[in-house]
């Protein structure tokens, strides 16, 4: 006869084999204290499917060295450049660059720790929404005379894309040289057609991180979230904005879809294109070098800008560790917009004491979001804020999808990060890094602009806010950290 206590017996004991070894596992990853004690807890409360779920979703990447970057032809003499540039940035000269100095520290902290060089012979165009971003892209591509370089997390076989697609076959056609990768996951409605199509064309495109069944891992968990475009070198876009019809025309649900991109003339596109030749040896295993990708820097007058990476393959967690610091520095005010508002402990820390330091810390998040979980652990954030002085203001106007940031007057960054640690430990991300006054000022006109749009949400009020409220609030504040 079966003995049902001797199954459960056993069932036990291969718990207790298997769970302890992957809870030690996960306290000696010295992940953070809410990670470590997330993954604990889903071990315990959910056992067998706590250890697959962490297989899958669970493992760190960038303590793993997965993504090794050995054999990219260049990185030796970038990181020669960086260091000599680490040598000059601070030292006198006849006419200082003031914005520079001002931002010495942050300069340094990029160059250390991803390798980020300071460009100045630059040019800026902030591009508000996407009808604006498409146009500015297309107009670029269409001028193309060497090579185009694409890589989204979203791609998509709608209007836009249909569009993008018949451009850059045109190019092709040219004698053009045109590559994409595009993110496996982010893109995992593009038919394997669009991708033949493509090919037989004379157009290298390639998935970033294939997921398929039965080979399912943890590189769901590792997305490139990168959204840039480079052009003969020289010209390069960077932001919020995918390819995709949403971008122009919004959701049903959500209504307008309000985004921030960038359009870079001058020495940055060549940093952009350090970010695109990594991602492309990683996805082929090809080699893109030479002047006709990487024109020889200018030097010139002009926008100061770093481009920096951040993700699985960097040692650093640079675009966070830049973050903190221009917060820590703060003397006036901080501006911040982003969809997603789940800060790791150090940069929550950082607003809330810049807040109670009396810097203007202002903060514009979605009502209405197109990521239930997410919205749902952002608005978990928002009363410890408000109660250290932090204004937060929710977008109306649609879904606000861009991700900025301002810093006292010649400090902003704009880019693919959002503001959560999903972003900044997690995702291949890239900013740019701007030192300019008139930058700055064209930036917070836009901030007041979404600022028009929105409403302040006050503490009295937002801790009326119901049981059900403040429930979904922390089921989703324990659970974020693991997806």
């Amino acid at each position: 006869m079966f003995d049902l206590s001797h199954f459960w017996g056993w069932i036990y004991m291969l718990f207790l084999i298997t769970a302890i070894p992957v809870a030690l596992m996960i306290i000696l990853e010295k992940r953070s204290p809410f990670k470590t004690a997330a993954w604990l807890m889903v071990l315990i409360l959910v056992p067998i499917f706590g250890i697959l779920f962490f297989v899958v979703f669970g493992q760190e990447y960038r303590k793993t060295k997965k993504f090794s970057r050995k054999g990219l032809k260049g990185l030796n003499k970038l990181r020669t450049l960086a260091s000599e540039q680490l040598r000059e940035i601070g030292k006198t000269h006849p006419e200082p660059d003031h914005e520079i100095l001002a931002n010495e520290n942050i300069i340094k902290l990029l160059l250390n720790n991803s390798n980020t060089l300071l460009t100045t012979g630059n040019q800026v165009e902030l591009l508000k929404d996407g009808e604006k971003t498409f146009e500015a892209i297309f107009t670029e591509i269409e001028a193309a005379r060497h090579h185009i370089h694409l890589e989204y997390y979203i791609f998509s076989d709608d209007k836009i894309g249909s569009r993008l697609k018949e451009i850059l076959v045109r190019k092709r056609a040219q004698g053009v040289e045109v590559r994409i990768i595009v993110d496996d996951v982010g893109s995992w409605d593009l038919r394997k057609k669009y991708f033949a199509d493509l090919r037989v064309k004379g157009i290298e495109i390639f998935p970033f991180m294939e997921v398929r069944f039965p080979r399912l891992t943890s590189r769901v968990n590792y997305r490139n979230h990168r959204k840039i475009v480079i052009i003969d070198g020289k010209i390069g876009f960077i932001g919020g904005i995918n390819i995709a019809d949403r971008y122009v025309e919004g959701m049903p649900k959500l209504g307008h879809w309000r985004d921030t991109h960038l359009q870079l003339k001058g020495d940055a596109a060549a940093c952009l294109q350090v970010i695109f030749a990594a991602d492309w040896y990683f996805v082929s295993h090809k080699n893109i070098y030479g002047y006709r990708y990487f024109p020889k820097f200018t030097e010139a007058a002009g926008t100061p800008i770093q481009i920096s990476a951040s993700g699985p393959d960097y040692n650093w967690e640079a675009i966070a560790q830049a973050f903190f610091v221009a917060i820590s520095n703060a003397r006036k005010k901080i501006y911040l917009v982003t969809p997603y508002l789940m800060p790791p402990q150090a940069l929550l820390t950082a607003l809330q004491t810049a807040a109670l330091s009396n810097v203007d810390v202002r903060i514009i998040i979605p009502e209405k979001s197109d990521a239930r979980l997410s919205k749902w652990c952002s608005f978990s954030y928002v009363e410890q804020l408000l109660e250290a002085g932090v204004r937060i203001y929710f977008y109306q106007n649609g879904f606000i999808h861009s991700k900025y940031i301002l810093v006292d007057d010649s400090f902003s960054s704009v880019g693919t990060s959002n503001f959560d640690f999903r972003s900044f430990e997690t995702n291949f991300e890239a900013n740019a890094f701007i030192y300019n006054r008139a930058f700055s000022k064209k930036l917070q006109a836009h901030f007041m602009d979404d600022l028009q749009n929105s409403r302040e949400i006050e503490l009295p009020q937002w801790q009326q806010r119901s049981t059900l409220f403040k429930v979904r609030e922390s089921l989703a504040h324990i659970v974020s950290p693991m997806f």
